[in-house]
């Protein structure tokens, strides 16, 4: 399985990160999100909105096993961070 810290390198190599919950919704409703990650402890009215156009849509949720203040360290930023999408390529 790949690591969240070989996931990470990849994903900030490419540019084609989005962090924050506002952010990913505006692209997973324009349809460019192939992939969201959940910190574990992600508030839970933000899980449910993601599950819900989860269905809508055409792309992957994944629960990480970071808390958001994890996700913050590991991504160098000095907040923290419960949500995280890669966009689709093109």
């Amino acid at each position: 399985m790949v690591t969240f810290d070989d996931l990470r390198k990849k994903i900030v190599d490419e540019k084609k990160i989005i962090i924050g919950y506002n952010r990913t919704l505006k692209m997973v409703k324009r349809g460019k999100v192939e992939k969201i990650f959940l910190a574990k402890n992600v508030p839970e009215n933000i899980k449910k909105d993601i599950e819900y156009y989860q269905k809508l849509g055409n792309f992957e949720v994944e629960v990480l096993d970071y808390s958001n203040e994890e996700v913050g360290l590991l991504l160098k930023k000095p907040f923290k961070i419960s949500v995280i999408s890669i966009l689709k390529n093109g």
